[in-house]
């Protein structure tokens, strides 16, 4: 199961971005508002989470990185039972056991109410948005009357993946840490460390990657592992043993079917782009791999069968293999 941002304490997305927080925080220049910049996948979450920690109080732990503290300490394990008095997280809320598309206005409403008070246990009061892209127009406007009257003693983390989509009077009225892709060496020690796999399946996992130390930690998770084998078998293999294709479609019912389909149909495209690469039919592989790249968004769209679309995307690569055997 992937670690969520609030409970990873050894994962340092940016040292770099850590050191200028710090040193304004040190210096007692503080923004009062961060805009947390970069695709998604790069550790923003969690850096916002690691700086919130440092604000609202925790003890400083140098071995995990310029932002580091202990899971062990008070503050921290507040913050990850979410219940710190002086942490607000915004967030795209449940419902029904799907995630809502959007972080309403009601959401964002409470952020006048939490900055009117003071800290009651830090000497800051925070609040994570995560995302801001996730805000609907009216949240936006709700924010922005915030930044326009900064709290005292209150700070912003703003986590985006596609800041140009934000208000300009938002992005005018924050501080912006830019976060860059990882090299594949770099993601590949991460895996190193958080796992038992050798360097060279650490190195194919980085590259899977493409920069994403949360998307490589996730592939490299055991159940992503196994779908990854199974995928690239699919792929490799002559047949296709229905029995397996059936008891894959059963796990795509429940809370975490959505998931795992999606997951699969990432690893089976994966797969099929390899199997791509330098061959001498790598024109109909090619198609056939943008074929099943646009499968989960269609499929969310139009709420199709996921075991139908799994079924169709199998005669699909099929047939392919066929005329790639002729």
């Amino acid at each position: 199961m992937t670690t969520a941002p609030k409970d990873r304490y050894d994962l340092v997305p940016a040292p770099a971005a850590e050191r200028a927080f710090l040193d304004a925080f040190d210096r007692g220049r503080l923004h009062h508002a961060w805009l947390l910049c970069g695709p998604e996948g790069l550790g923003k979450a969690t850096f916002a989470y690691r700086a919130a920690r440092r604000l609202l109080g925790a003890r400083p732990d140098d071995t995990r990185g310029p932002l580091g503290a202990s899971p062990n300490d008070p503050v921290s394990q507040l913050i990850a039972a979410q219940s710190h008095p002086d942490l607000l997280v915004l967030e795209r809320l449940s419902e029904g056991g799907k995630v809502k598309k959007s972080i309403s206005v009601d959401q964002a409403r409470d952020l006048p109410e939490f900055f009117s008070k003071s800290p009651s246990q830090a000497d800051y009061r925070v609040a994570i948005i995560d995302s801001a892209d996730d805000l609907n127009p009216n949240a936006a406007n709700a924010l922005l009357k915030i930044l326009e009257e900064p709290p005292e003693r209150g700070v912003l983390l703003l986590v985006t993946h596609a800041p140009g989509r934000l208000l300009a009077t938002i992005r005018s009225r924050c501080r912006r840490l830019t976060f860059a892709p990882w090299t594949d060496q770099a993601v590949a020690t991460l895996i190193g460390r958080q796992t038992d796999l050798e360097p060279d399946e650490a190195l194919r996992i980085a590259g899977m990657a493409r920069g994403s130390p949360g998307a490589a930690l996730a592939l490299a998770s055991e159940a992503n592992l196994a779908l990854d084998l199974l995928a690239r078998r699919w792929v490799e293999e002559p047949g296709l043993d229905r029995a397996e294709q059936m008891a894959m479609s059963d796990t795509f019912r429940g809370g975490e079917g959505p998931a795992r389909f999606e997951a699969l149909m990432d690893r089976l495209s994966a797969a099929v782009k390899a199997r791509s690469l330098g061959a001498s039919d790598g024109a109909a592989w090619a198609d056939l791999w943008t074929r099943l790249s646009d499968l989960p968004d269609r499929t969310a769209a139009i709420n199709l069968d996921r075991a139908d679309v799994l079924s169709g995307a199998l005669a699909d690569l099929a047939r392919v293999k066929a005329a790639s055997a002729r």
